[in-house]
């Protein structure tokens, strides 16, 4: 998830893995099956089960109907998505999967969107909200298929992000009328937190692409098990999903204290 046209294929290995060779357009600093043959990439493969963990932890968590009746909303959806679309990507580097990952990307940060922009408002403006999101993700998902530029992704992708934070400003400075206060102080903490989280995680992200030769000698010289905390393409999976996670969380809260103002 999340990367950048640099490519780091012509690994030792990369050719006798079970998905060899890799096909995708981007290959990230972790070598390729240095560990096992059935996962490209062994820590960029197993980090997204943190996607996957925040999920469930929804589904399954209070209000819950058992096992097979969990609780879901579209959010937890694309992340649970997400999680499973970026493993399979990082365990195989099949370029089919890597659209899947991207596509998955879209819809995580669509759900957390059309949940902020269908707050509060007359359902003829939900109605208009969700058709417009339902319309213009999966043309410019189309789109970058077809184009295949990567840069169309990336500026699809921030722009999503943009508008989200824009629109979280919004109802917790400029409302009216406003939030109960204790609540809008917490959401706004919680909010920078996770801010903060992402931000970490592009940087790190960035490090991983820019420093990968100094990062593979460093590697090589702390060894195993230790030499895995420094893949930083894991870390930005994880600290992005406990991003994402926080964001819904805060969400889905303001949805429920607009519900009980409106039936008080």
């Amino acid at each position: 998830m999340g990367h950048h046209n640099r490519h780091f294929a012509g690994d030792r290995h990369a050719m006798s893995g079970a998905w060899s060779p890799p096909t995708s357009t981007a290959n990230f600093c972790e070598e390729d099956y240095a560990v096992t043959r059935y996962f490209a990439e062994f820590i960029n493969t197993l980090t997204n089960l943190a996607y996957v963990l925040f999920a469930l932890q929804y589904m399954y968590g209070p209000g819950s109907r058992g096992l097979l009746s969990p609780k879901t909303d579209f959010m937890s959806i694309s992340l649970l998505v997400l999680g499973i679309a970026s493993f399979l990507f990082h365990a195989t580097l099949l370029h089919s999967l890597q659209f899947g990952d991207e596509l998955a990307m879209l819809g995580l940060v669509w759900s957390i969107l059309q949940g902020l922009l269908t707050v509060r408002r007359s359902s003829v403006y939900d109605r208009i909200i969700n058709i417009s999101l339902a319309t213009v993700f999966p043309i410019f998902g189309a789109f970058y298929i077809w184009t295949g530029k990567i840069i169309y992704h990336v500026i699809g992708f921030s722009m999503a992000i943009a508008l989200i934070i824009v629109r979280g400003i919004y109802l917790f400075y400029w409302r009216e009328p406003t939030f109960p206060q204790s609540k809008v102080t917490e959401w706004r903490v919680r909010g920078r937190i996770a801010l903060i989280l992402m931000g970490v995680a592009y940087i790190i992200w960035n490090i991983d692409l820019e420093f990968c030769a100094e990062l593979r000698k460093l590697r090589g010289y702390i060894g195993l098990p230790w030499a895995w905390l420094l893949e930083f393409h894991g870390w930005w999976h994880i600290l992005t999903a406990m991003s994402a996670a926080q964001f819904m969380d805060i969400v889905r809260e303001v949805q429920k204290q607009l519900k009980e103002e409106k039936v008080n």
